[in-house]
């Protein structure tokens, strides 16, 4: 009888290029603003990215588009994102039932918390030209900065499976 085995290190194979943008704008507004520089047309999705943290669960707005003709698809995705917690007064007095909430920042990718979103490219067959893509988006001026991200030193890199 035949063994078969998997190698997992096929999975670890990184597919997918990233770049870490830095905006006050909204994620529509942005959205916008990438559709109108860039030949894509992103638009929301119902599936936003669900992250499980110590603090508590968020979700993180996503809008995405798939260029078939390409077989590209390309996603932005917020990155941070705040929780509002409600935490009860413990004291002993018999009328205060008093009631806090706390808001608390979450991030989708905590080693990059300054960064606000992400547009990930998948599955690119060809070499993505980075240079063309920030040109265009600097172009953008509400966006202070635009970069590609290192996806080897992205700890968390299961967030960005969805």
């Amino acid at each position: 009888m035949a063994i078969h085995r998997l190698d997992l290190d096929e999975f670890d194979e990184i597919d997918y290029y990233l770049m870490a943008i830095h905006t006050s704008l909204e994620d529509y507004r942005l959205a916008y603003f990438i559709n109108k520089n860039l030949p894509i047309n992103l638009s929301k999705s119902k599936n936003e990215i669900h992250a499980q943290t110590k603090e508590g669960e968020a979700n993180f707005s996503r809008f995405y588009y798939y260029d078939s003709e390409k077989a590209v698809s390309w996603n932005l995705i917020q990155n941070k994102n705040e929780i509002i917690s409600v935490s009860k007064n413990d004291s002993q007095d018999l009328f205060s039932n008093e009631t806090s909430e706390v808001s608390t920042t979450i991030h989708l990718l905590p080693e990059f918390k300054k960064v606000d979103f992400f547009l990930k490219i998948d599955n690119s067959e060809e070499a993505i030209d980075f240079s063309e893509i920030q040109q265009q988006l600097n172009k953008i001026e509400s966006i202070a900065a635009i970069y590609a991200v290192d996806t080897d030193k992205i700890k968390s890199k299961n967030n960005l499976i969805f």
